[in-house]
This record gives structure tokens, sequence and C-alpha cells, in this order.
């Protein structure tokens, strides 16, 4: 396997982002990245990712957990400060749900509460399934766990234009999904990990995993998600956005079928893009503190 490891240089200096890294290995030898803060003995809050972005999405959140919360942001691989295998060959779904598994294990993490938008919602939901003893809450954010029923036209566009377009600007990318502009410094430290266009392997071909249709790859491992999160009783809460045409309505989903996410306060982010961490992140760390609390939103 050829795999790319971004430059430390790339890193430094990037706008609001002054987070130790923290490493792990993964899977045959892959190095995971990870922004881990706050005190090691409390009980630990999962912020995951999903495409293009990378742990700088919650720059903004982090801190304003970190006090009370061990705060984890982990960079799936392919992306932020993890490894980037070349080819095509070497990524799949069921690989990431297995190198983020072996990160969650290694660390011993449990009483989690996770928040996770996009493919870490795809990939996270995944681990709930696979340790639901280990995770305490769940906060889902314009995201969902397809079982190859079909998509929505706005995340059709999305696949059309990430596969179609020669050069895949990331930091473009979170700019044009989110609500609000960024500026020049937030768009570059978003492509901070990619020197090139030979990093982006997984960047550009993760829309192509989803499981929209019933010949795509992970429909049954879904399917199996879908039973264990359907006797899920912990909290479950939805914060989706109002201004998402990529996931708009996915929250229905988690609401009529999870156990707990009957009779949860859940919330519509107001004002907020598909990277709605970019829009509203002081409320989003409120919304996670209250929830851990135990108080409705």
């Amino acid at each position: 396997m050829q795999v790319l490891r971004t430059p430390d240089d790339r890193f430094e200096g990037l706008k609001d982002f002054a987070f130790a890294p923290h490493y792990a290995t993964v899977g045959d030898g892959l190095r995971l990245g990870y922004v881990d803060e706050g005190p090691r003995d409390a009980a630990p809050v999962l912020l995951m990712h999903g495409e293009p972005s990378w742990s700088y999405l919650y720059r903004h959140i982090i801190p304003k957990l970190s006090g009370k919360h061990r705060v984890l942001a982990p960079d799936l691989i392919g992306f932020g400060r993890s490894d980037k295998p070349a080819d095509k060959a070497d990524y799949s779904y069921e690989k990431h749900v297995a190198w983020m598994s072996d990160w969650l294990v290694g660390l011993d993490l449990k009483n989690i509460t996770l928040f996770c938008q996009d493919w870490g919602g795809l990939i996270g939901l995944r681990l709930v399934a696979a340790f639901p003893e280990r995770f305490a809450r769940v906060i889902v954010a314009n995201t969902g766990l397809p079982t190859g029923t079909g998509m929505t036209e706005g995340f059709k566009q999305w696949l059309e234009v990430s596969q179609a377009m020669p050069v895949f600007p990331a930091g473009a990318f979170v700019n044009m999904g989110s609500g609000r502009t960024l500026d020049d410094a937030e768009i570059a430290a978003y492509d901070a990990p990619y020197p090139d266009e030979s990093y982006k392997t997984m960047a550009r071909i993760f829309p192509t995993f989803v499981p929209v249709t019933p010949e795509h790859a992970s429909v049954a491992e879904n399917l199996a998600a879908w039973k264990v999160l359907e006797a899920f009783d912990k909290p479950f809460l939805t914060a989706f956005s109002d201004g998402d045409p990529v996931t708009r309505g996915g929250e229905r989903a988690f609401q009529e079928r999870v156990p707990g996410a009957k009779g949860q306060a859940h919330v519509t982010i107001q004002g907020g893009g598909h990277f709605l961490q970019e829009d509203k992140p002081a409320e989003i760390a409120q919304l996670i503190e209250t929830f851990i609390a135990g108080d409705q939103p």
C-alpha cells in the first residue's frame, strides 16, 4: 500500500487551531491523527467529521467543552493529519468502520457522548451499533445511515459535481456548504491536508461509497446496524440544520425508529448549512453540554 502523509508544516499556524496532535495506529500500520483536549479522567465527547472536512471543523466547539469534558475529534483516514493511502482500492466504507473501531477500542473509550455529522454519522452510528455499551448518548446532525433506498436531489448534485471536477477544492466545498462565508485563512486550513491532488483520493471518492442504491456495498451492514439502533434506548437527539439540501428530512428516520429518541426535545439549528459546525458552533456546544447534563435543550 502506498501511503501519503501530509508534512507537519502544512498544519502550522492554522487559524484558531492550536491543538496538540495525537496519533494512534490502526489497521495495517496506518497513522490516525486526532485532537484530545480536556481532563483524561472525564467522560469523553466524541466529535466526528465528514466529507471533505477534518477535525478543524470543530475548532470553535472543542474549547467550549474541554474545560469539563475530555473532547476527542479524530481525523478519518484520508483526511486531516491522518495517513492517506493513494490507491482508491485501499478504501471502502467497511475499512473506515474498521479503522475507527480500532481507534475507539485502542483508547478504550467508554460512556461516550457522540456528536456526528455527514460521514461522521455514517461511520459513527456504525460504531454505536458495534459497541452500544460504550456510548451513553448520541446527537446526530445532517447525517444518515442509508440502506440503498435512494438519495436526495441535493446529494445527487454533490455526487455528480465531486466526481466531475478535475481539481477537488476541499476548502471551497466546505465554504459552499456553510451558511456563512469562510475567510481565506479558514478555506486554506481545509486545503492544508492536501499538498496536491494525489493526497485527495479519499476526499474525492467518499461520495461514491454512500449506499444509496441496493447494489452499493455496505447495504447489508447498515441494515444490521439499524437493527441495533432500533433497540438503542439511551438518549438520542437529532439536531439537523434548516439549510442543508443534502440531508433534509433525514432526522425523521431517527426520531421514528430509535427508542432513545422518543420524548427528546429535538432541535432544528436555525441558520445552519450542511456544515452547521461552521455556522453555529456556540449553539452546538451548548446543546451538547445541556444534553450531557440531562436537561432539555
